[in-house]
């Protein structure tokens, strides 16, 4: 009766209906005679051995009015209680360790059993791989006096905000890449000089390192100077800006006595450059539509060294953006819907004709903005790169994948800071530069239309033709690490603090 009354589903007031084992005529006078012979039964069962039947007949009539007093419908009996504290170690451990680390000191004071369990090694070796890429052996960790779980809480958890590439934010400029390196933290800087190649790699050093001590804590030690003995230096870390101060003074490589004997500049006062701010950067994201592959490219766009630029696609436009460099800015904006055509490069040759070409294009760009603005229908920047590509702008990639290239050759007259450029292109586009010119401390941007030259994935050029000068740009060879934005919309924000940038912050802007 008791499984009856846990399996069955149907019922009536006069008990459950479903098919019941054979009751003996002993067991059924009792379970509906009087208290008097249920008690002799009961008694006489107990002297041959046998259970007394009034318990089972208890568990019936609970069984009984359970399904009286649901209707008829007998009530399921719930499930036994299981608690996450009474699956094995060995389960818990796979699911701690499946878990952000961030959610674990949470779990660690829940109960005895997961503090103790939180102290297994294995977990937070996990969090170490999958959350920063973290590799080091056991063996290593072990000859410091280490754990896994010391190195994520006092290392990689309170600096995960710096790994990622960073912009030093002055108008001098150099790209800072913080990266994991073993058992350390280390800031490689990157900074091109004069005698730096477009088409070699960027020279780079480091900056500093953020290490574990002996005493298990972490320390951060600068590694510039004359004789680059690391040293102590403070920093301060926020989500998209950090900033480092020395305790040493007038040591950098790059102090402004350097510079002064290499470019003849005049900069600010040397303390500046022992206290320094950087800004996150973000490469820009890859799209199957994209002409080629966005990144960053290196050019000698003026006579202070390499510019570092960023190319990325915003749908029906391009644009290369300066991260780093001296003097004045860079700001190409390229219209991929403007496409001029090479007939068999013949029109390099000939510069009138290729100034005749971009004029009458930019006239009509202009025209067409202008009424864009009486109409109120000024499209706004920024088409983004996750959207799909219009079928122009996608067969413009086509187009370029499967053309034949033709010779390009510098026109007449034509100025260039880089005479090893390719010799053969592949698509010509009209395209304007921007830049902001600083007169009687008010900035006015101006406009400068020019053509863009794609040569190959590699290697892009810039025609302006107002000042007759060709500018080669080359893809750079270097790899960051931790360079992917977290979404679409930080990296177009990103975009905006550099292009807004407001200049006249130093004295290289009056050059």
């Amino acid at each position: 009766m008791e499984e009856c009354a846990c399996l069955c589903s149907v019922g009536s007031s006069r008990g459950c209906r479903c098919r019941q084992k054979r009751q003996r005529p002993a067991e059924s006078a009792a379970a509906e005679g009087c208290p008097q012979k249920r008690q002799r039964l009961a008694e006489k069962a107990v002297a041959h051995g046998k259970p007394a039947p009034a318990e089972k007949h208890v568990e019936a009539d609970t069984a009984v009015r359970c399904c009286e007093g649901s209707g008829g419908i007998a009530s399921p009996r719930p499930p036994p209680h299981c608690s996450l504290q009474d699956l094995p170690v060995e389960v818990l451990v796979k699911i701690f360790a499946s878990l952000p680390g961030t959610d674990l000191p949470s779990l660690a004071q829940a109960c005895t059993k997961f503090h103790h369990i939180l102290h297994i090694d294995s977990i937070w070796r996990r969090r170490c791989r999958e959350e920063f890429g973290f590799r080091e052996n056991l063996q290593n960790l072990e000859m410091i006096g280490m754990s896994y779980s010391e190195v994520y809480a006092k290392l990689l958890h309170p600096h995960r905000n710096i790994l990622g590439l960073w912009q030093l934010d002055n108008d001098y400029g150099r790209l800072l890449n913080v990266v994991l390196d073993g058992l350390c933290i280390t800031g490689w800087t990157y900074g091109p000089s004069l005698r730096t190649h477009v088409d070699g790699p960027i020279p780079f050093k480091p900056s500093f390192r953020i290490r574990l001590t002996e005493r298990k804590s972490a320390t951060v030690e600068c590694m510039e100077g004359l004789h680059s003995r690391p040293h102590n230096c403070h920093m301060q870390i926020q989500k998209d800006r950090f900033t480092t101060q020395c305790i040493k003074t007038d040591h950098r490589k790059d102090s402004p006595t350097r510079l002064r004997e290499e470019v003849g500049l005049v900069l600010e006062d040397r303390q500046r450059y022992d206290c320094l701010a950087y800004r996150r950067l973000y490469l820009p994201p890859s799209h199957p539509d994209d002409l080629i592959r966005p990144g960053l490219f290196q050019s000698k766009y003026d006579a202070f060294g390499l510019t570092i630029a960023m190319l990325s696609f915003h749908g029906k436009y391009a644009r290369i953006t300066k991260v780093m460099g001296i003097a004045k800015t860079l700001a190409l904006e390229i219209h991929l819907m403007r496409r001029i055509q090479l007939r068999d490069g013949e029109i390099f040759r000939n510069f009138h004709k290729l100034s005749r070409v971009v004029q009458e294009i930019d006239e009509q760009v202009i025209r067409e903005q202008q009424q864009q603005q009486e109409n109120g229908t000024e499209e706004s920047e920024g088409h983004g790169w996750q959207s799909p590509a219009r079928p122009s702008v996608r067969e413009s990639r086509d187009a370029a994948s499967e053309e034949q290239t033709v010779p390009f050759v510098l026109p007449v007259d034509m100025l260039s800071r880089e005479q090893n450029y390719p010799r053969t292109c592949r698509m010509c586009f009209y395209a304007v530069d921007t830049v902001t010119v600083t007169l009687d401390g008010s900035a006015y941007p101006r406009h400068f239309p020019g053509v863009f030259i794609l040569f190959d994935e590699n290697h892009l050029g810039f025609i302006w033709l107002e000042m007759k000068h060709f500018f080669l740009f080359s893809r750079v060879q270097n790899t960051f690490q931790n360079v992917e934005a977290p979404s679409p919309q930080a990296f177009l924000e990103m975009l905006s603090n550099i292009q807004s940038t407001p200049p006249g912050r130093s004295s290289l802007h009056a050059l």
